[in-house]
């Protein structure tokens, strides 16, 4: 009878603390764990006889009890005819085990913005999202979330030249970051590391999270200097938790102080979004309601548009329903911008992700 292997971990998915602790078990210095992280996130290299800089015993080593494995791009969706040079792009990101997630490339003017996710599926059940249907299947890796920054930054030089790289960086694809945030704080600090091939300012980074008050504490508390967006969609507290389960744990007056208390530690503003759904929250009142959450707090407003979901029978505003809706604002001296949706038509828009699950494969 044939044995069975065991699988080796992916030594990718070891945070630095891992890897410090990993080179430590085999009596190797502490500054090995950095060589071995610039090595695979850095230079990409695809197996431990790539990372040269080892001794060859101690890339034996590492071999027998670790394996060096990548995501891989198993489809894309372009676009057409969204104006741009480039068109909005989905993929769909194959997890070294077989799971999957999508992520998405954003041209506007001259930035390239990548949005990826941070989870497979979402816990939150927001009403209005097709992710939040999925349920949770896992959170990713800090490998498995800076794999789809590179994968998608390699598709842009393969497709249209090595001038072309994403400029920005939103954690709003599939999942909510804060609550798989020491991950997502790892992979930011390796795709900001400026000594690194790839590497991108903390500022053109945003993690996006529905009002989690502790995790907000704990981002306002951080080194991390990346800016914070808040899915709100709605101020009064009745129509959230409709909308947003997770506001019955973390209601409206608690996520404005903490949201306060985050301008205080950082000095940074934080951006609302609010999705309008016709005869759901685009009300006269609603915008009253928006004005006073928002109006002690150092911040911007964005409002988008609902994006169709099959199953989910929210409908998008009339645009003089939004001209009105962002006047009151405007008038109310708040600062308000009006996202374009894009990627609608390849269901690669806010709120529409929503990979399958994908059988382990070793």
């Amino acid at each position: 009878m044939q044995s069975i292997q065991p699988i080796h971990q992916n030594i990718k998915d070891l945070t630095r603390t891992g890897l410090r602790a990993a080179v430590s078990a085999l009596d190797q210095p502490a500054y090995r764990a950095s060589q071995i992280h610039q090595w695979l996130f850095s230079h990409r290299a695809g197996n431990f006889d790539d990372i040269t800089i080892l001794s060859l015993a101690l890339r034996r080593r590492l071999s027998s009890m670790y394996t060096v494995r990548t995501a891989t791009l198993d489809e894309h969706r372009e676009e057409s005819d969204n104006g741009q040079d480039i068109p909005t792009t989905k993929f769909l990101v194959r997890m070294p085990d077989g799971q999957s997630v999508e992520s998405v490339l954003i041209p506007s003017g001259d930035r390239i913005t990548a949005c990826i996710s941070s989870q497979a599926g979402c816990p939150l059940k927001c009403s209005f999202c097709a992710t939040g249907r999925m349920g949770f299947i896992r959170n990713l890796s800090p490998g498995e979330i800076t794999d789809q920054v590179f994968l998608l930054n390699d598709f842009l030089a393969e497709r249209y030249g090595e001038a072309k790289k994403i400029t920005n960086l939103v954690f709003m694809g599939m999942g909510e970051p804060l609550l798989n945030m020491t991950n997502v704080l790892d992979a930011v600090l390796t795709l900001t590391d400026q000594h690194y091939r790839f590497s991108l300012p903390q500022r053109k980074i945003t993690l996006s999270t529905v009002g989690l008050v502790p995790e907000i504490g704990i981002l306002g508390d951080s080194s991390v200097k990346t800016k914070l967006a808040v899915s709100l969609h709605a101020a009064i507290q009745e129509k959230r938790e409709s909308l947003m389960p997770v506001a019955h744990d973390y209601p409206l007056d608690e996520l404005k102080r903490a949201l306060s208390e985050y301008n205080r530690k950082t000095g940074q503003p934080v951006t609302l979004v609010y999705m309008l759904l016709d005869g759901i929250n685009d009300s006269p009142e609603d915008a009253r309601a928006l004005v006073k959450f928002a109006k002690s707090l150092f911040c911007k407003i964005n409002l988008i548009d609902y994006n169709a979901i099959v199953n989910i029978k929210f409908k998008p505003v009339y645009t003089g329903t939004r001209e009105l809706f962002m006047r009151s604002l405007l008038d109310s001296g708040l600062q308000v911008t009006v996202r374009k949706s894009q990627g609608a038509t390849i269901d690669a828009a806010c709120g529409q992700l929503a990979a399958g699950e994908r059988p382990h494969i070793p």
